[in-house]
């Protein structure tokens, strides 16, 4: 089961931090972050890459955005 961090709602930088803060902290290997800014999007984005894990895919649903992210391999 995929862990799901929800950080709608939340002004930058909490959902980063708290993304950050999930990836350090779970033994999954997948994750799937909920936000509804593009600028959380963007920096969620940067942070992901920042410490090796990867995007699989962006997806925009109607009012916000489901990020799935892996550890690289």
């Amino acid at each position: 089961m995929i862990e799901i961090i929800d950080v709608r709602g939340l002004s930058c930088p909490e959902p980063v931090l708290r993304t950050l803060e999930a990836i350090k902290k779970t033994d999954k290997e997948t994750l799937q972050i909920l936000i509804d800014t593009e600028t959380s999007k963007e920096n969620i984005i940067r942070a992901v890459n920042s410490v090796k894990w990867k995007i699989l895919e962006v997806k925009k649903e109607l009012d916000s955005y489901r990020i799935i992210i892996t550890k690289h391999q």
